[in-house]
């Protein structure tokens, strides 16, 4: 009586088949994430400028300081009196890896907002 079963050099290639495709996959993957939270990235910082861009035309001067509030909240000015406050930004975005915020640095004229993308550097967005 003959039994048939694979070969331990048949197991064998087929398991080492198996690890290559997993490791070409995980690698390929990790590059997807990074090109992902990367374009989140650059969403958030449009977000944030739309917001500022906003801010400025109701209150007439960009967030002074180094950092931006957890939310953009202004006041809309007629004249000299300040009438409502609007929300310009419910949360201000932060970043996807991190959960810190953005780098943001603003005078009443311009701003400046930076992020780090994983795969090419600084992202800056900036309206002196």
């Amino acid at each position: 009586m003959i039994k048939k079963a694979f070969t331990l050099i048949e197991l064998l290639v087929v398991i080492s088949i198996i690890g290559i495709l997993v490791a070409v996959s995980i690698f390929g993957l990790s590059g997807a994430r990074e090109a992902s939270r990367d374009a989140k990235r650059k969403s958030d910082l449009e977000t944030i400028r739309s917001g500022l861009e906003l801010y400025r035309a109701d209150c007439g001067t960009y967030p002074i300081g180094s950092s931006l509030p957890s939310s953009l909240i202004g006041t809309k000015v007629t004249g000299n009196v300040c009438l409502t406050s609007d929300t310009y930004i419910t949360s201000v975005p932060v970043d996807p890896s991190t959960q810190l915020a953005y780098i943001y640095s603003g005078s009443a004229t311009g701003y400046q907002i930076t992020a780090t993308l994983e795969q090419s550097g600084a992202y800056i967005v900036t309206n002196p």
